[in-house]
């Protein structure tokens, strides 16, 4: 058989086809069929209008390129992280609010992202030029593995403080990773604090006490400028002791909350904590805060959700929705926050976006 006859009908034939444009938009390729031939797509991955969540990539279109007529989605990407790196350094400071902060961030059910967001926003926070403590109330101490603070048992910590009633300034270590951070560790010594607290009195009042004994915590005139800007503390995903300690101890909560149903089940009994605490507790308490996690944009369900959200709590949700990361959870076994292990990756960009919307919302205070 003559293959010069068949050219056509094989790879090796002496016309190579020409390589794919990007995007590819040409006849024949899926983003470029339009018509009836053009493949139907998925109602599974069809946005919900009305309501549109700020995700990475919104953010991500504002960057800056050098040279926009020449640059390849690769350039973009790298040219990015090296801007995201330097802005840690180069970015201006936002105003610091006039008094110290003290959010509880708390969701009772598990893997919503309530560990992972409360370091990232400290560390984002911190990146903006505020002071930021982080209180680890996890006898898990994930919190303190993320910030690469040692937590190993005998290291002074947040039992320490609780059951012991150490000062909180001696058992506050700085972060080795981010400027202007700190944290209060948490060693496996928690895991029994709730039943040594039971007899103790006020015992629902141990932290709050610890916490605003800190000569870093409270307004200008009281602290100075040395004065913690935000002090998030990290709750266990229960509503025992330790989370009734946190929710008595702080102004406002900061709830994040996973783009699925199943997390919109557990939010009522939280809420009815909540008023519980405000009732009896601390009046001062309330939920200012909503973070949507885990937010996957090719779904509807997600898009739903946070509408629902929103619906319901208004403008106490964040505009930026944080997306499933595959880099946000390999930090912690670097003992990183996201903000240093990869700060161009999209959850890195929209942390840090979600940190300046508390940020404004707090000098506007």
């Amino acid at each position: 058989m003559d293959n010069a006859d068949h050219g056509g009908e094989f790879s090796t034939g002496s016309e190579t086809p020409g390589e794919r444009s990007y995007p590819q938009v040409e006849a024949g390729s899926p983003q470029g069929a339009t018509g009836p031939l053009a493949p139907d797509v998925s109602r599974e991955t069809d946005a919900t209008e009305g309501f549109r969540v700020r995700t990475a990539a919104d953010i991500a279109v504002a960057a800056p390129v050098f040279d926009d007529d020449h640059a390849t989605p690769l350039a973009r990407a790298a040219e990015h992280i090296v801007l995201a790196r330097q802005g840690a350094r180069m970015r201006p400071a936002l105003a610091r609010p006039s008094k110290t902060r003290i959010f509880v961030v708390a969701n009772q059910k598990g893997g919503v992202g309530k560990t992972t967001s409360t370091v990232n926003i400290a560390a984002a926070l911190a990146q903006l030029g505020q002071r930021v403590l982080v209180i680890d109330l996890d006898p898990q101490g994930n919190a303190s593995t993320a910030l690469g603070v040692e937590h190993r048992r005998g290291v002074p910590s947040t039992y320490d403080a609780l059951v012991d009633g150490e000062p909180l300034v001696d058992v506050t270590t700085e972060s080795p990773e981010i400027e202007n951070l700190w944290a209060v560790p948490a060693t496996i010594d928690l895991a029994g604090a709730e039943i040594e607290l039971v007899s103790v009195v006020a015992r629902e009042s141990r932290l709050r006490k610890a916490v605003h004994g800190h000569p870093w915590v409270g307004t200008a005139a009281e602290a100075g400028e040395d004065r913690f800007d935000y002090v998030l503390i990290d709750c266990p995903p229960s509503l025992g002791l330790l989370t009734l300690n946190a929710l008595v101890a702080g102004d406002e909560m900061l709830i994040p909350i996973q783009a699925e149903y199943y997390a919109l089940e557990g939010l009522g009994q939280l809420l009815e904590t909540v008023e519980m605490v405000r009732a009896h507790l601390n009046q001062g308490l309330e939920v200012s805060t909503i973070l949507v996690t885990m937010f996957d944009a090719r779904t509807r369900l997600a898009s739903g959700v946070a509408e629902e959200v929103r619906e319901h709590f208004g403008d106490q949700v964040l505009k930026t929705s944080i997306p499933r990361s595959v880099r946000v959870s390999e930090a912690p076994s670097y003992g990183q926050t996201v903000m240093t292990y990869d700060p161009g990756s999209p959850g890195a960009l929209s942390y840090l976006e979600a940190a300046r919307e508390i940020a404004i919302q707090g000098a506007s205070r």
